[in-house]
């Protein structure tokens, strides 16, 4: 398997990102050559650095970097030699198999769009991030990648992230529940209405419309919604889960009897905070593209990193994108039989 890595867009600089890479190179035997793509001194420096002397590393230069404050559209035209995009030409040209970046997100929902172009039948990609529960773990999908979306584009969205729940977590019969406010088939607005007489029309587990305290009880494995309410409840949940693991600290530790009962506890704190941890998933995969993307968080460290490359090997193996193409190609056929059938004759 081929991946390439662009090292240069995360907040920790490229050794924390190269660091990532050799223990996935450590741990699978798999990986017959990565691509670390960015500023060539740079990265020979942290190579050196991260003492990985690995034949199967090869470092392509890149000059120029997408910051997070650059216009995603307007910054990969104006910086032509940017890591993002020779990373996405690596892949469109066929050298490697999957992507990897911790980069400007806009910047890498448009570069891979526009190079790498959708999957037949797709008319929006999606960004597909893995949220835990104590008892799941669910697919939110779109997570960001368009704020505005039709109908359509849910129903793909519904598809894709059912795919994914299957072929990557495992799920065997994904519960599919679109993002609403409200459980009855009459709740919602125009769009998640729309989609849900979509959903009743494809081979999915659809089960409804789901609301927000259904996310953390078991009901849902996929959850679909347009990205700018999916963005909205993504960020709620991290900026949750980390207030609340710092306000349990700070509790634990304000007298002696609190941090007797911390040191108790201390193990089931332990398997809550890694249960919660992102760097577990690496993380979000872009659904829905002539390609496997994977959005790494700005915040990545290594651990995330190394999960991400083997998301990412996983997803070559299943053939994700190929049965993604199938599964679309016959909910386009039933979403166009009905409409066919509602014609007057």
């Amino acid at each position: 398997m081929r991946i390439v890595v662009d090292v240069m867009g995360g907040d920790h600089g490229c050794e924390v990102v190269i660091e990532g890479v050799k223990q996935a190179l450590q741990t699978n035997a798999r990986i017959s050559e990565i691509y670390l793509v960015g500023h060539e001194q740079a990265i020979q420096t942290a190579l050196t650095q991260c003492q990985l002397r690995d034949s199967r590393v090869s470092v392509v230069h890149a000059s120029e970097v997408l910051t997070m404050q650059d216009k995603p559209v307007e910054g990969i035209r104006r910086k032509k030699d940017c890591s993002i995009l020779r990373a996405v030409e690596l892949l469109k040209s066929g050298k490697a198999e999957a992507l990897i970046s911790p980069g400007n997100t806009g910047g890498l929902v448009a570069a891979s769009t526009i190079r790498l172009r959708n999957l037949e039948g797709v008319d929006r990609v999606g960004i597909a991030t893995v949220i835990p529960t104590q008892e799941n773990e669910f697919v939110l999908l779109d997570s960001g990648a368009n704020v505005e979306s039709r109908p359509l584009h849910l129903l793909h969205y519904a598809v894709m992230g059912s795919v994914y729940s299957r072929e990557i977590l495992g799920y065997k019969k994904p519960r599919v529940g679109i993002l609403s406010n409200g459980t009855e088939e009459n709740k919602g607005n125009d769009l998640t209405l729309e989609t849900f007489k979509l959903c009743k029309l494809v081979d999915i587990n659809f089960i409804g419309n789901v609301e927000g305290h259904d996310l953390f009880h078991n009901r849902v494995d996929v959850v679909v919604c347009d990205g700018f309410v999916g963005n909205i409840v993504l960020k709620t949940i991290e900026s949750f889960a980390k207030g609340l693991m710092g306000w349990l600290k700070t509790e634990l530790t304000k007298n002696p009897i609190r941090i007797l009962g911390a040191l108790l506890a201390k193990n089931a704190l332990r398997t809550i905070k890694r249960r919660m941890d992102p760097d577990a998933y690496g993380g979000a995969p872009l659904l829905g593209l002539n390609g496997n993307v994977m959005k790494a968080h700005g915040s990545a460290r290594e651990r995330a990193i190394m999960n991400a490359i083997r998301v990412s090997t996983q997803a070559i193996q299943s053939q994700i994108n190929q049965v993604i193409r199938e599964e679309i190609a016959r909910a386009n056929d039933r979403v166009a039989a009905a409409k066919l059938s509602l014609v007057p004759a």
